[in-house]
C-alpha cells in the first residue's frame, strides 16, 4: 500500500504530477460539458413544449371549424326535411322557401333544389354556369346522404366555395316518420345543394388566428385531404404538405405543431388537416438567452482553466526546463556533461539517456506512422469491398423476393381477377337483355369466381407461410398437392416418386414445388386433359469424376396442347416458371403441340 502511495505522489514522480494536472483540467471540462448539454436539453424541452402548445391551438381551430361546418350541415338537413314534408309545392313556392332560408342565413351564396337527374328545379342566389349537377363527383352520394365537398376550394379554382348537399328528408332523427318517408319517396332522389363562399371559411380561420395570436405570433395552415394547402401563407397555397420535399418548418425557421385532422373526415369525408406554426426565433428566444449565458460562462471557465493548466504545467515541468537548458549548453559546448538535478524522480535518469533515446524514438515513430498509413489504406479498401458485396447481396435478395411475390400473385389473384372481370363485362353488356333471374344467376357466378379467387389467394398465402417443402421434403409436399388437385379438378393424377425425393428440402426445391404447382394449375384451367402424370426421379449423368446426380421432374397431360412460340399477352405463367428455374440453376424444357398434349421437364443438380 505504501508503495502505491509513493507512485501517486506528485513530489516523487513527474508522471503522477502531470496526471493530477490533466485530471483536474478534464474534470473541469467534463463539468462544463455537462452544463452545456443541460442547456441543449432545455432547448429540446422548450421545442417539445411549444409543439404541444401549438397542437392544442390546432385542436381549437379544428373544433371551431368543425362546429361551424356541422351547424351549417345540420341547418341544410333541417331545410331538406321541411321541403320533403311539402313535396307538393309548386316551383315558385319552393323558390320562395329557398329565398327565405337564404335571407335568414346570408352566409349561403346560393341554394338550389335539383331532381334525381341533376336538373335544377329552383335556385335562390343563382347557380353558377357550368357542368350539370349530375356530372359532379359528389352528386350521386348526395342522393343518399349528406355530403360536404371541397372540390371547388382549391386556390386555382375560378370560384372558390364549399358545396353542401343533402337528400330531401335525410335527417336521421326524423327517419321513422312515415309522412316524411312518403315525401322522400315522392321526391325521388331530389337533392338540396348549398354553396358556402370560401371567404366564409377564411373568415372563421382568420378569427381563430386573431384570437390565438393575441399571446403568440402564429400562422395557421389548412390543407385538403390530398395535402394541398387551402389556407395559409401565399407561398404555400396550392403546395402539398404530404410531399417528400415539403418542409413545414422551412429549415428550422418555424416550430410546427402535430397535424390535426377535422372530425368531419369520418362523417362528411373532408379529411382536412390543420397545422399551426410559430417562428422559431420567438419560441426559442428564452433558450437562446440561456445558451448565450452558458456559452459565455463556458468560454470564461475554459479560458481560466487553460491559464491554470499553463501555470501548473510550468511549475511541474520547471526541472525539465532546467534539464533542457543543460542539454542545450552541452550541445553548444559550454559544458561537458549534464548538471545533476536535485530530487528523487525520473528526471535524472532521463537526462542520462536523453541523447540516444530521442533518436531511437523518432525512428520508431516514423516507421509506425508509415505502417499505420498502410494499414488504414488496406482497412478502407477492405471495408469498401465488404460494403459493396453486402449491397449487392441485399439487392439480389430483394429482387428474388419481388419475383417470388409477383409469381405467387399471378398464380392466384391474376387468374381469378381475369375470370371475374370477364364475368362482370358480360353482365354489363347483357344486363338489358337478361331477366331478373338470369341476372341473379350471372351475379351468383361472379360471386363464386370471387370466392374461388379469395380461397386461392388464402391458399397461396398459407403455402408461403407454411413452407411445407422445408418441413416435410419435396415428396410429401407433392403428394399433398396431388391430393388437392384431384379433389378440386376430379382428374386422376398418376404419381411416380423416387424415395430419395423425400430428402429434397432446401430453398431450391421450394422453387421446384412452385413450378410443379403452376404446371398443374395450367393443366386444370387450360389443358382439358383426361389423364395427368407427375414423375420425380433421381438420375445419374456422366461417369467418373464428371458424374453428377440430377433431380428430374416431369408433368405430362393428354390435353389440347398449345404452341409455346406464340406470344400470349397478359399471361405470365410460363415466364414465371422460366424465371424460377433460372434462379435455382435448373434446366426447364416444354414440349407441346395443339391437340397432342403438353410435356414439361425440369432438371436440377442435387
Amino acid at each position: 500500500m505504501h508503495k502505491w502511495l509513493q507512485r501517486l505522489d506528485p513530489r516523487l514522480h513527474l508522471t503522477s504530477a502531470i496526471g493530477w494536472v490533466v485530471m483536474g483540467v478534464v474534470t473541469l471540462a467534463a463539468g462544463v460539458a455537462a452544463w452545456l448539454a443541460a442547456a441543449q436539453q432545455v432547448e429540446v424541452r422548450a421545442r417539445a413544449d411549444a409543439e404541444g402548445l401549438l397542437a392544442e391551438y390546432a385542436t381549437q381551430v379544428r373544433d371551431a371549424v368543425s362546429m361551424n361546418l356541422e351547424m351549417r350541415s345540420q341547418l341544410l338537413q333541417v331545410v331538406a326535411v321541411q321541403i320533403s314534408a311539402t313535396a307538393g309545392q309548386s316551383p315558385l313556392e319552393q323558390l320562395q322557401a329557398l329565398q327565405a332560408v337564404r335571407d335568414r342565413f346570408s352566409e349561403f351564396a346560393s341554394l338550389s333544389l335539383s331532381d334525381a337527374q341533376g336538373l335544377v328545379l329552383a335556385a335562390a342566389g343563382g347557380w353558377p354556369e357550368g357542368p350539370p349537377l349530375a356530372s359532379q363527383a359528389w352528386f350521386d352520394q348526395a342522393r343518399r346522404r349528406l355530403v360536404v365537398s371541397d372540390a371547388h376550394a382549391q386556390p386555382d379554382a375560378a370560384r372558390r366555395e364549399l358545396i353542401l348537399a343533402a337528400p330531401l328528408g335525410a335527417a336521421e332523427l326524423l327517419r321513422g316518420n312515415s309522412l316524411l318517408e312518403r315525401a322522400r319517396a315522392e321526391a325521388g332522389g331530389s337533392v338540396l345543394v348549398a354553396s358556402l363562399p370560401w371567404a366564409w371559411v377564411e373568415a372563421r380561420v382568420a378569427h381563430m388566428q386573431q384570437l390565438l395570436a393575441q399571446a403568440r405570433p402564429l400562422e395557421l395552415m389548412l390543407a385538403s385531404r390530398d395535402g394541398r394547402v387551402l389556407i395559409g401563407p401565399a407561398h404555400w397555397l396550392g403546395r402539398s404538405i404530404e410531399a417528400v420535399d415539403s418542409d413545414l418548418g422551412e429549415e428550422g425557421a418555424y416550430v410546427v405543431s402535430l397535424r390535426t385532422r377535422l372530425r368531419l373526415a369520418d362523417s362528411l369525408g373532408l379529411g382536412w388537416t390543420v397545422v399551426v406554426r410559430e417562428p422559431a426565433a420567438v419560441t426559442l428566444a428564452p433558450v437562446q438567452r440561456t445558451r448565450q449565458a452558458v456559452f459565455l460562462t463556458v468560454f470564461a471557465a475554459g479560458l481560466l482553466s487553460a491559464l491554470l493548466a499553463v501555470a501548473a504545467a510550468r511549475v511541474v515541468t520547471r526541472r525539465l526546463q532546467d534539464l533542457a537548458q543543460a542539454a542545450a549548453r552541452v550541445r553548444e559546448g559550454q559544458q561537458e556533461d549534464l548538471t545533476a538535478l536535485r530530487g528523487r524522480d525520473e528526471v535524472a535518469a532521463i537526462g542520462r539517456t536523453l541523447g540516444e533515446l530521442v533518436d531511437h524514438l523518432q525512428q520508431e515513430k516514423r516507421a509506425l506512422r508509415s505502417l499505420n498509413t498502410e494499414l488504414d489504406r488496406r482497412v478502407a479498401e477492405r471495408t469498401a469491398r465488404i460494403e459493396r458485396m453486402a449491397d449487392e447481396a441485399r439487392l439480389a435478395a430483394v429482387s428474388r423476393e419481388r419475383l417470388r411475390l409477383a409469381r405467387d400473385l399471378h398464380d392466384t389473384l391474376a387468374h381469378s381477377l381475369m375470370a371475374l372481370l370477364t364475368q362482370i363485362r358480360l353482365v354489363r353488356k347483357l344486363r338489358v337483355r337478361l331477366s331478373d333471374s338470369e341476372l341473379d344467376a350471372e351475379l351468383q357466378t361472379a360471386e363464386q369466381v370471387a370466392t374461388t379467387g379469395l380461397a386461392e389467394a388464402r391458399a397461396a398465402i398459407a403455402q408461403m407461410r407454411d413452407n411445407s417443402v422445408r418441413e416435410a421434403g419435396l415428396a410429401a409436399a407433392v403428394q399433398e398437392l396431388a391430393r388437392r388437385f384431384s379433389e378440386r379438378s376430379g382428374l386422376a393424377l398418376q404419381l411416380e416418386i423416387d424415395p430419395q425425393a423425400s430428402g429434397w428440402s432446401d430453398e431450391r426445391f421450394e422453387a421446384v414445388f412452385r413450378i410443379i404447382e403452376e404446371a398443374l394449375r395450367n393443366v386444370e384451367r387450360h389443358a382439358q386433359a383426361r389423364e395427368v402424370r407427375l414423375t420425380l426421379q433421381l438420375r445419374q449423368e456422366g461417369q467418373g469424376e464428371q458424374a453428377r446426380a440430377l433431380a428430374c421432374v416431369e408433368v405430362c397431360d393428354d390435353g389440347c396442347g398449345f404452341d409455346p412460340r406464340q406470344p400470349r399477352p397478359g399471361h405470365y405463367g410460363l415466364r414465371g416458371m422460366q424465371e424460377q428455374a433460372a434462379l435455382v440453376g435448373a434446366r426447364l424444357s416444354l414440349d407441346s403441340r395443339e391437340g397432342q398434349g403438353t410435356r414439361l421437364r425440369l432438371e436440377l443438380e442435387v
